[in-house]
């Protein structure tokens, strides 16, 4: 078989899963696994929120993301687990520690999925399914729970090969195969179709997979813009990225926060801005970096997904620049729907000594402003230095601080 390979590997409910085997290794007679039940309730993240369900709590009508009360509706015997994510964490590891030691090309893209490049080890195997196969039944017998294996020539084809049918199943989506298997489909079930672009399609007629992918890819960017190109692409198996490792360079720096509430006033936003801000200002300082553009990622309640991004005027790792730029990108393109995350990244990194280009009107006050932050940063420093860091914060109201994940803080 010519050509790259690639497998995406998702753990089968994962938070589910991992709590079902650690209440068992305590003790807990039952595996949740097999009975009506849910991980979710953490006050701290999303107040009540289902993050992960059993398959008969799923046969009892309980979706992910409705509210801990509404599933209790359906299901009055249902058992709530709250989540653990430091022990989510460490079950993290230990999988992506097991699959590097298959294979070392891994991709890790969230806690409980990653890609693997097929092409280092396909001398060891008869086929990639084989190899699909065993790298499954390995997991099962090693950790205890299971993990679906996508194959396919194209990497986002692996991602919808591995959603196809559930648990410990391995599934192919090749590129000769899409009109087959793909493109009768749902619209809504194609990879990075949100709730709310596919509303716009159907409403354009566009119901399947298929119906995508032979529409004019012009006229589905006049619909969605830049994000309805990338969809018609997906939908027609369009896609050269290939699997990236971990040691590959930095090509940038973010941090993101889900919040406990809702949001809906541009002021708690800003707030929530303003802290990631700081965090990602420290770590670009710390890794002795400045960015030259920045993205601020908004994900709705109704968890679609947008990102928007601009070039910064000039190179920084400013905490107070990034922040107002933050804002003014947030402004320009929030729906005034409520958002549930809000995130940032900095990118087009360069060295902080590295010559930097600056407009020759805005010299002077960029001199000043850059003089005034330095005589600011070394009184910070003196103070923090002489009665410790916690002396002296940034102003946050309580409000926007409970708003903030605690790591941050």
């Amino acid at each position: 078989m010519d050509g790259s390979i690639f497998f995406h590997i998702d753990v089968n409910s994962a938070f589910l899963s991992w709590s079902a085997l650690k209440l068992l290794q305590e003790g807990y007679g039952t595996d949740i696994r097999g009975i009506p039940a849910v991980i979710g309730g953490d006050q701290a993240t999303r107040h009540g929120i289902v993050v992960a369900k059993s398959l008969p709590a799923k046969a009892c009508g309980i979706r992910t993301a409705e509210t801990v009360a509404s599933a209790l509706q359906k299901c009055p015997n249902l058992l709530v687990i709250p989540p653990d994510h430091a022990y989510y964490r460490e079950r993290s590891r230990a999988l992506m520690e097991h699959l590097s030691g298959v294979c070392p090309v891994i991709e890790q893209v969230s806690i409980d999925e990653c890609y693997m490049l097929f092409d280092p080890i396909r001398g060891r195997f008869a086929s990639p399914e084989e190899a699909a196969r065993r790298l499954k039944d390995g997991v099962r017998e090693k950790f205890g729970f299971t993990v679906n294996v996508g194959v396919s020539d194209r990497k986002v084809l692996a991602k919808m090969a591995s959603d196809l049918e559930k648990p410990d199943k391995v599934h192919t989506l090749y590129a000769r195969e899409i009109e087959e298997k793909m493109w009768p489909m749902p619209v809504r079930d194609l990879f990075m179709c949100g709730r709310s672009a596919a509303d716009k399609l159907n409403k354009m007629g566009i119901r399947t997979i298929g119906d995508l992918a032979r529409c004019d890819p012009a006229l589905v960017e006049t619909w969605l813009k830049s994000h309805g190109r990338m969809l018609w692409k997906f939908a027609n198996g369009i896609d050269p990225s290939t699997v990236h490792t971990s040691r590959e360079p930095a090509k940038g720096i973010g941090n993101s926060t889900t919040i406990a509430r809702d949001v809906t006033d541009p002021a708690e936003a800003h707030g929530i801005l303003k802290k990631l801000a700081a965090s990602v200002s420290r770590r670009l300082k710390k890794g002795g970096f400045l960015a030259g553009q920045l993205c601020v990622e908004i994900r709705y309640a109704d968890f679609v997904n947008r990102s928007h991004q601009g070039p910064l005027p000039s190179p920084t790792a400013d905490a107070e620049k990034l922040h107002r730029f933050a804002c003014a990108l947030f402004d320009t393109w929030w729906t005034k729907d409520p958002v549930r995350l809000l995130g940032i990244r900095a990118s087009r990194l360069s060295g902080a000594q590295e010559p930097q280009q600056i407009n020759l009107f805005d010299f002077q006050k960029q001199q000043e402003e850059d003089e005034r932050q330095k005589k600011v940063d070394t009184a910070l420093k003196d103070i923090r230095r002489k009665y410790g860091d916690g002396a002296i914060t940034k102003g946050l109201s309580e409000k926007e601080r409970e708003d903030i994940d605690p790591d941050l803080l």
